[in-house]
């Protein structure tokens, strides 16, 4: 008898490994409790105006690239609407509070990496040495894990990068590594080559004491390689792969919330809100680890797994601005902007100088449209935000809050664009419409604990403790998305390959995508 397989969630993760199961010939019923499929991959309208949700770019999209190399396999590679970045600097790191447009420099991220260090050369002219030394690092931390280049990993293989620390490691790049205060400078601000090289770590919400330097170094490595736009947004994403799934004779169910997963004998039995049951041999989780445990209060848990997993600190939520433009007044801009107006420019808690004041980073960025011309039609900010700061109304439901609730989102709005138009004066006379979402939206939206960005930290302090595994201590429950493996487009998809891994056997994965290459 074929086996059955309910995929909960249809975020990436869950449609990955939807469509690989289902490819391969496993009945496979993914189930997503919201109207429209992609969790983070979701765009969404606001008058005529189109906003992603969660994934703005990608890595390593070339040919022969990482992600290119797996995505082919989804049917994700060649149907695409993809812009890629600009090359001499996909991301741009600046500084400054309170200071003139004129005054704010530029430090550019590259694409390749020799570009990546002559790009940079200009601003630290004593650092080729150093920038040398860390590409050698990033391709070191690639070449130790072989799922990042479709190899089997082997049992012997070492994992000395995530006991390392990332913050530890950009203080050795000091000339003088007993006084980090000596390391590389520009010379005409004073911002250390280091807080460069970690200026975009929004990316994986970096946190100097935490931060794995696999995790840096993976992630890093792989915009490095390539980085790309989604022309249109990253809806086309999920549209593809729930396409992809019901080619292959799987279904996917919208408006299915999930409550409750019982088990008789061999099958799970998976209740629905709306009253549905489903059978299944076998679940797989795309939601929070700990979310899921929830579900199941009638399976017999080890209490030291059920404990271990509710209590994982999970990573710093998201303030966001979305700003729809007047046509022709705002330039497109091909990259990226991690502006800083703290002298810290890690984003998780724990860091290490005190916050003078909220924002002290955002992002912003421009998102591309199909057949993207001279101006910008949206901008999006972004900000890292601690869930305490909405903890007053986490019991309260979306569209049922009470008028505090929008004070504080208006107050914290202003705080942020008043800062966005300091380091972008001429944006603030574009702008026609202006929606926010803040921790609880997130947290509403995505189903993530607390509106965490990326899920459970990865912990340099308790590796083994904040791993989680695709193969879960209940047999026949497995988990995959950002909290298998790492966050983001890459890591999603190499956690989701894991996961079917577990199913199917690695090497016969692997083997499969690498033909299609």
């Amino acid at each position: 008898m074929q086996k059955k397989t309910v995929i909960i969630g249809s975020g990436l993760g869950g449609l990955l490994t939807g469509y690989l199961l289902s490819k391969e010939g496993i009945n496979v019923t993914v189930l997503e409790k919201h109207r429209k499929f992609g969790g983070c991959l979701q765009s969404f309208k606001r008058d005529r105006y189109s906003f992603d949700t969660g994934i703005h770019y990608i890595g390593s999209m070339s040919p022969g690239q990482t992600l290119h190399n797996y995505w082919k396999y989804f049917g994700l590679t060649d149907n695409l609407d993809l812009l890629k970045m600009d090359t001499d600097g996909f991301d741009r790191i600046s500084f400054g509070g309170n200071a003139s447009v004129e005054s704010v420099t530029d430090f550019p991220l590259a694409q390749g990496f020799a570009n990546f260090r002559e790009q940079l050369l200009p601003f630290f002219t004593d650092a080729d040495p150093v920038l040398r030394s860390y590409i050698h690092k990033l391709k070191e931390i690639t070449d130790s894990h072989p799922l990042y280049n479709l190899e089997l990993p082997s049992k012997s293989g070492s994992e000395k990068y995530s006991i390392e620390n990332a913050y530890s490691f950009l203080q050795t790049l000091s000339p003088n590594i007993n006084d980090p205060a000596s390391g590389i400078r520009h010379l005409a601000t004073g911002i250390q080559l280091t807080d460069i090289l970690a200026g975009n770590n929004f990316l994986y919400a970096g946190n100097p004491f935490t931060t794995p330097l696999s995790q840096f170094g993976l992630i890093n490595h792989s915009f490095i390689s390539s980085a790309w736009r989604l022309a249109g947004g990253s809806q086309q994403i999920a549209d593809i792969l729930v396409e992809g799934i019901r080619a292959h004779g799987g279904i996917v169910l919208a408006k299915k919330k999930v409550t409750r997963i019982s088990r008789t004998g061999d099958l799970f039995d998976i209740a629905t809100k709306d009253g549905d049951r489903f059978e299944a041999m076998q679940v797989i989780s795309g939601i929070h680890p700990a979310a899921t445990l929830q579900l199941m209060k009638d399976i017999p848990i080890q209490r030291v797994f059920r404990e271990r997993i509710a209590h994982l600190p999970n990573t710093i939520s998201v303030f966001s601005v979305y700003l729809g433009l007047k046509p022709d007044t705002f330039p497109f801009m091909n990259h990226n902007v991690y502006h800083h107006t703290s002298p810290n420019v890690w984003t998780d808690r724990g860091s290490m100088i005190p916050f003078r004041g909220w924002p002290s980073q955002f992002l912003f960025m421009t998102p591309p449209e199909n057949g993207q011309g001279e101006f910008a039609d949206t901008a999006v900010i972004m900000a890292p935000m601690e869930f305490n700061e909405v903890m007053e109304w986490e019991d309260s439901e979306s569209g049922a809050r009470n008028k505090s609730y929008f004070v504080f989102k208006a107050k914290k709005a202003k705080l942020l664009l008043d800062a966005v138009y300091e380091r972008f004066p001429v944006l603030k006379e574009a702008v026609v419409t202006i929606e926010i979402s803040t921790p609880l939206t997130w947290r509403d939206y995505t189903g993530t604990v607390n509106g965490s960005m990326y899920g459970v930290v990865k912990d340099v302090q308790n590796p083994m403790v904040s791993k989680i595994h695709s193969r879960t201590k209940i047999p026949g429950l497995f988990f995959t998305g950002q909290n298998v493996n790492l966050h983001g487009a890459l890591g999603v998809t190499i956690g989701s390959v894991m996961t079917c891994g577990e199913i199917l056997g690695l090497p016969k994965i692997l083997e499969t995508i690498k033909k299609g290459i």
